[in-house]
């Protein structure tokens, strides 16, 4: 769905708002323009996955192997998502509405990568459950935790 012009305004002097103000960074800025932009876009299903693994391409080498490794594990494990850009990261949509994504260090200037989680997810256990997790490395063990998260996600 596309911003109607009253969002795409507000957007926009939000964001000359707070250049002004210094509330956002940089990389902040560039992940609300980049997002305008792929609300912006009408791409098909085929046309996603080209720019999720375009976008993964320009990594880090690190973060370049890992997001590799994790695209393979949510198609793998969830065939159901759709691979799409948001925010600039990867992600995987159901339905529309984002259930995970990966997010490379060099994104925010973090030290360690981070696969997410959104509300979509059916993750829910009680009253308090992880949504994000740091990535070093990727381990057996830490693909086949992620996978059952994935799985766990779709319901």
């Amino acid at each position: 769905m596309s911003p109607t012009k009253n969002e795409q305004k507000s957007a926009k002097s939000a964001i000359a708002t707070n250049k002004k103000r210094g509330v956002l960074t940089d990389e902040e800025r560039a992940a609300m323009k980049e997002l305008v932009k792929e609300r912006k876009s009408v791409a098909s299903k085929e046309e996603d996955a080209s720019a999720v693994l375009a976008k993964i391409a320009e990594m880090a080498d690190s973060d370049r192997a890992m997001a590799k490794r994790v695209h393979a594990i949510v198609k793998a494990s969830a065939p159901v998502l759709s691979p799409k850009l948001w925010y600039g990261m990867p992600a995987y949509y159901k339905d529309g509405k984002v259930v995970c994504f990966f997010q490379d260090a060099q994104k925010f200037k973090s030290r360690y990568a981070t696969f997410g989680f959104s509300d979509a997810a059916s993750l829910d256990e009680g009253g308090l459950w992880p949504v994000a997790f740091a990535l070093k490395e990727l381990t057996v063990a830490t693909e086949a935790r992620i996978s059952a998260l994935v799985k766990k996600a779709v319901g």
